[in-house]
């Protein structure tokens, strides 16, 4: 079933937000935290200095009304700097790979900073971009989906 979230991004207080937002809303994750020492680097990548290996790669938390709120912490080894623009994106995991290929199309037409569809390591299709209007979006979509 398609779904759209919130993702955050925050430089290192991942953890300490979303504690604070469970505490807010009432709830609780809806998955483990995953942190960036969890998952294999990509080939070819530099290996994580320690201290960023237990940051949060990705926690969900769901808010009101099937809302959810993912975040994740931006790396400094990696060149990643917080910014307005940068702190917020819309995710969009439709039901089926062509709807996510249509969308991710559409929304990157005459954007920037995009990261194209790929397989990721969890199992999904991944991409995202800036649209035009300077709004992120993310897209997510199994790759099992037709």
């Amino acid at each position: 079933m398609s779904r759209v979230s919130t993702y955050l991004n925050f430089m290192g207080n991942t953890e300490e937000a979303f504690t604070f937002y469970a505490s807010v809303f009432g709830t609780e994750f809806s998955v483990p935290i995953m942190r960036n020492g969890d998952m294999p680097a990509p080939p070819g990548a530099p290996e994580l200095p320690e201290h960023e290996r237990s940051l949060v790669m990705h926690v969900e938390l769901p808010i009101l009304d099937g809302h959810v709120l993912m975040g994740t912490d931006m790396l400094e080894s990696m060149g990643h700097t917080l910014r307005i623009g940068n702190n917020t994106t819309l995710n969009l995991e439709p039901d089926t790979r062509d709807e996510a290929e249509r969308l991710f199309a559409a929304l990157s037409e005459g954007g920037s900073d995009t990261v194209g569809l790929d397989p990721m390591p969890w199992g999904s299709l991944w991409g995202v971009t800036l649209d035009r209007f300077g709004v992120r979006w993310m897209c997510n979509v199994s790759l099992e989906a037709d």
